[in-house]
């Protein structure tokens, strides 16, 4: 799904309005019965709705939604600025259609304070939408500090008030924070950065039918990982294939103490489907590993750490978990990318080693992927202010580098050296656990042995890694999951994809 600017989504509704074609007050009115039906759907046990109403196409948007909740049967307050009433042509019109309605109370935003909020009271928020460009001031503000105070289910329509769609927002800015964000069409970039998402609760993307010339036509750089890019990604396992179509994989790591990480990210790696499986590791954990994991080959890496990587022919290497940043390993590493050629997989204490002397960064193979949390990241590039900086950072020197980046964060962002960056929406906080990163170094190393492209591989494996994690958490919860039932996972996201792309044949 592409992720458009506000300007990009204006031209996205005016080019709908003039090509469809339809008005813009039956667009607004398609919109807003999308969210109405969502809310009839997911609020069945409130029975009134406090819904705050701007002056603008979001306030309209309020008002059309008030006027279909209450001829669903709901008990309906409506609070506007009674003060300022010069509203946008569209939301006039629906205050209009409001006011003829005898049964729905309209309301001062100044009784906002001394309004009961019962515990059947859902709030709505359609103050402001997209198109904000500054700091909610005045009573603005003041009604939305209320809201926040409240413990009510709150929803907002678009986007949350107050919230900067594009960018990030000042330090001391007002946001109403909701619980769910009815959002029309397209994601907006600051819900996928950690500082802005956390205003918007769970985004529902409602699909307004804009325009599919337009969007199609539109360029971006800007992409969310959906079902439909993965589906055109995932290729189904071939009958008349043997273990060498679906190539070589190493893991390279390990040390003593830190066996586990090789465990996992070669399970993992297994699990994806890799044809040939070896892990390189210190003898240490040689008994661990030929029993933990029997279908892996074993390679001698050194004692208790790595002192020597092999060079294998058409091998896919993923390097790094638990492998320490001991003197003869960083010896090792780095006489080992010296001489590789060929796109390969770094994480964790690969990438540690690598950010000791930044020059080092040029010895990585261009291809390849890295996948730094924001801390490996800082290490390796340097600090910025907040995760929009970071990611401006990061397609630089994906660029730079010739490399593609894996930005791990709750939407973990994959950036390519053309400078596209595709943000992913499966996972959860269950994966906030250590050895996790670990599983997504096996996942993208069996997918690029599998000759997948370094873009496929890196937008499929955490798309993988996440949506695995989500069924794992359905199973055990968030807070008490566990890397390996990631791993367990897998499978069944192997048969939720075999079974979307047999019935799109």
């Amino acid at each position: 799904m592409k992720i458009f600017t506000v300007e990009n989504i204006r031209l996205a509704d005016r080019y709908t309005i003039q090509n469809e074609p339809i008005s813009s007050a039956q667009l607004m009115e398609r919109a807003s019965s999308l969210c109405a039906e969502w809310i009839f759907s997911n609020c069945k046990h409130h029975t009134k709705f406090a819904i705050f109403c701007g002056n603008g196409n979001n306030g309209g948007d309020g008002f059309a939604i008030a006027r279909m909740l209450y001829l669903k049967g709901f008990d309906i307050d409506v609070f506007i600025n009674k003060e300022q009433l010069k509203f946008s042509d569209e939301a006039l019109i629906n205050y209009k259609r409001l006011k003829d309605i005898s049964g729905i109370s309209l309301r001062d935003f100044n009784e906002t304070s001394i309004y009961n909020f019962d515990e059947k009271t859902v709030i709505i928020d359609a103050l402001f939408g997209t198109g904000l460009s500054r700091n909610p001031e005045g009573i603005f503000k003041e009604v939305i500090e209320v809201l926040n105070s409240k413990n009510n289910p709150k929803i907002s329509i678009d986007i949350p008030s107050g919230l900067f769609a594009d960018q990030m927002n000042d330090e001391n800015s007002t946001i109403f924070k909701a619980d769910y964000t009815l959002t029309f069409q397209f994601w907006k970039k600051a819900f996928l950065h950690p500082e802005t998402g956390i205003f918007t609760g769970k985004v529902i993307v409602l699909d307004i039918d804009l325009a599919q010339e337009f969007i199609e036509n539109t360029p971006t750089n800007d992409f969310v990982i959906d079902d439909e890019i993965i589906l055109n990604i995932f290729k189904i396992r071939q009958n008349f294939a043997h273990k060498g179509t679906y190539g070589k994989s190493i893991i390279v790591g390990g040390s003593y103490g830190k066996i586990g990480a090789v465990v996992l990210a070669t399970k993992s790696a297994l699990k994806t489907g890799s044809g040939l499986m070896f892990v390189l590791a210190p003898n240490c954990g040689y008994g661990i590993m030929q029993t933990s994991v029997p279908e892996a080959m074993f390679m001698d890496g050194g004692e208790k750490f790595i002192n020597q990587i092999e060079e294998v022919e058409n091998a896919v290497y993923g390097i790094g978990p638990g492998l320490a940043t001991e003197k003869e390993t960083e010896k090792a590493l780095l006489e080992f990318l010296e001489n590789h050629q060929s796109p390969l997989m770094l994480d964790a204490d690969a990438l540690n080693i690598i950010s000791k002397d930044k020059s080092y960064l040029k010895l990585i193979s261009k291809k390849s992927i890295i996948t730094p949390h924001p801390k490996e990241f800082e290490r390796l590039f340097g600090k910025t202010e907040n995760s929009f900086k970071r990611l401006d950072l990061a397609k630089t020197k994906a660029k730079e580098l010739g490399l593609y980046i894996v930005l791990k964060d709750h939407h973990t962002q994959v950036v390519t050296p053309e400078g596209k960056v595709f943000y992913n929406i499966t996972g959860n906080s269950g994966l906030a656990k250590g050895g996790s990163g670990d599983i997504l170094t096996g996942i993208i190393t069996s997918l690029l042995a599998q000759r997948y492209s370094e873009e496929e591989a890196a937008i499929f494996g955490v798309w993988l890694h996440g949506k695995a994690a989500d069924f794992a958490a359905e199973k055990h919860s968030k807070e008490a999951m566990q890397p390996t039932d990631v791993i367990n996972e897998l499978g069944n996201v192997f048969l939720y994809l075999n079974k979307k792309a047999t019935t799109q044949l």
